[in-house]
């Protein structure tokens, strides 16, 4: 349960309750999925330090007991590469955004670069906009004041909030900056609800992420993950997954000497996976290769993106 949720819990609502939407958006690797993962209090979504680990909006929900804040992680704008995968997580983003109450702008704490600005030039006009400059703890102290009077001048922003996802600071700023721009209604999800995702979602995820944290710079970009069949029981859950990649090689560096790499990232991910469903889970992992998947509009459909 998150910090903030136990926090609003001991005082009680003093005003009419609100909940909205709200885009966290912003460049590749700025930290967006960890921010949503610490203000929703468990992790949702998946992480790595390397860039675009996120492919899919995936809504993470906090609920006080006077406000609902449905975080809509998105994936980070892609200027570089044009694939069809690339071009359908960008249509992701701009799908969020016309669909949203707010949107949470992250930048890493210093001047904004290209990517950034091109990342702000999409906000819509009309749309409330906070910008959370993220890894504050990366500053000197009298770095921050001169640093966010520099930011204030981008845009006529709502707030302007600093930030550090991974040490938790400053989020309770945050939500009360985002409070005020969501419109006064009843809760859209139940109070335990933390994500739309079912599990099969999460499963795959638990997987990807694993190839991320596990494998080089090049096999996750041009690898995805697809269910193949999800059985419940009482006692146990069995999960049987693909993970999909372009090339024979990659398949290769995958699998590994004797299985080895593709053993060890069927091991952790099955070990989150137990923790996040609360029980047993057998989960098998097979690998395919379909070749330039990632640059098919059918196949990154087929896949589940966009």
């Amino acid at each position: 349960m998150a910090l903030e949720r136990r926090a609003a819990a001991k005082s009680g609502p003093a005003e009419p309750f609100r909940c909205g939407a709200i885009a966290v958006i912003g460049r590749p690797n700025v930290g967006k999925s960890t921010l949503v993962n610490a203000l929703v209090g468990e992790r949702i979504t998946i992480t790595s330090r390397k860039p675009q680990t996120t492919r899919h909006r995936i809504r993470g929900i906090l609920t006080t007991p006077d406000a609902q804040y449905i975080f809509v992680d998105t994936p980070g704008f892609q200027t570089r590469h044009r694939g069809a995968l690339n071009r359908a997580m960008n249509r992701s983003v701009r799908l969020a955004l016309e669909e949203v109450d707010a949107a949470l702008l992250v930048v890493e704490a210093g001047p904004l670069t290209e990517a950034d600005r091109d990342v702000l030039e999409r906000v819509p006009a009309q749309t409330p906009l906070v910008l959370a400059v993220n890894k504050i703890d990366r500053l000197d102290r009298e770095q921050l004041p001169p640093l966010l009077q520099r930011l204030a001048r981008e845009r006529d922003f709502a707030a302007l909030v600093p930030v550090s996802a991974e040490r938790r600071r400053n989020l309770r700023e945050l939500l009360k900056a985002l409070r005020g721009l969501l419109p006064r209604q009843p809760a859209i999800y139940g109070e335990d609800d933390l994500t739309d995702r079912d599990e099969r979602f999460l499963a795959t995820e638990r997987v990807r992420e694993k190839l991320f944290r596990l494998l080089g710079d090049e096999v996750p970009y041009g690898a995805t993950v697809i269910i193949e069949r999800f059985e419940e029981t009482p006692k146990l859950r069995r999960i049987y997954v693909s993970v999909v990649v372009e090339k024979e090689g990659h398949k290769a560096i995958i699998i590994g000497a004797g299985g080895a790499k593709l053993k060890a990232i069927g091991s952790a991910a099955r070990k989150e996976l137990e923790a996040l469903f609360g029980g047993k889970v057998y989960l098998e992992v097979w690998v395919k290769v379909r070749g330039g998947w990632t640059d098919d509009e059918n196949m990154v459909a087929r896949f589940g993106y966009g």
